[in-house]
Formats: structure tokens, sequence, C-alpha cells
């Protein structure tokens, strides 16, 4: 999940729609070259493969036993609870706190509180 905050960082620093798109390609493609999982994926992917499974049985027999079994709600729940927290952690974590660490660790709470008032006055 810190590639796509990353890809939603870096997206929200460009301004063009063309910049926007090349910067997203990148953490996005790596994200998915390596495999890993993300709950709003799955929330697609876990109920289509029940509809699947429900609509031609032939397409569970080059799964793994264990694969074609967790096609159901439980296992569903079981997959997006793990990856949710996964989501959960890498976004705030490797992605949210590094900036903190990085950009606003040093600001004083008062000086960005009055700061963020006299930006919204204008």
């Amino acid at each position: 999940n810190a590639l796509v905050c990353l890809a939603v960082w870096l997206c929200f620093s460009c301004r063009a729609t063309v910049d926007k798109i090349m910067a997203i390609i990148f953490p996005i493609t790596a994200f998915v070259a390596m495999g890993f999982e993300h709950c709003v994926a799955n929330l697609y992917f876990i109920p289509m493969g029940i509809v699947l499974a429900g609509l031609q049985p032939e397409l569970l027999e080059g799964m793994a036993a264990g694969q074609a079994h967790s096609l159901d709600l439980a296992g569903m729940i079981g997959n997006l609870v793990p990856v949710t927290l996964g989501n959960i952690v890498g976004g705030t974590v490797m992605v949210g706190m590094i900036y903190w660490f990085i950009y606003l660790r040093h600001l004083d709470p008062l000086h960005a509180e009055e700061e963020s008032k006299t930006a919204s006055a204008d």
C-alpha cells in the first residue's frame, strides 16, 4: 500500500492531467507486478471470482484446493481483514509518517496552527 499511497502523493503534487497520469503509472505498475494485495481491488476480484465460480465451475479446476475453498464469504472476510490492516499500516506508517518526519516534525505546533488560520483567512 505504500506504493499506492506514493502514487496518490505524486498525483497531488502534479498540476497537469498528463503529469498526474505519468506520476501514478510507475508506483501502481510496481505494486501490481510485485503481486501485493489491496483491499479496494480485492472488493472487486473476490466477488467476481465467486460469481465466475458459480457460472463456470470448470474455471476452478486449475486452482489449488485451498484457493478454491476460499471463494466464499468467510474467505473474503479472512482476506480483507489482514489486507486492510496491512494497507492502513502501509499507508500511515510507510508514507504518512515519513512525510511528517521529513517535513513537519520541526514545526512548532502553535506556529503551525496560526499559519493554517492565516492561510484559511486568505
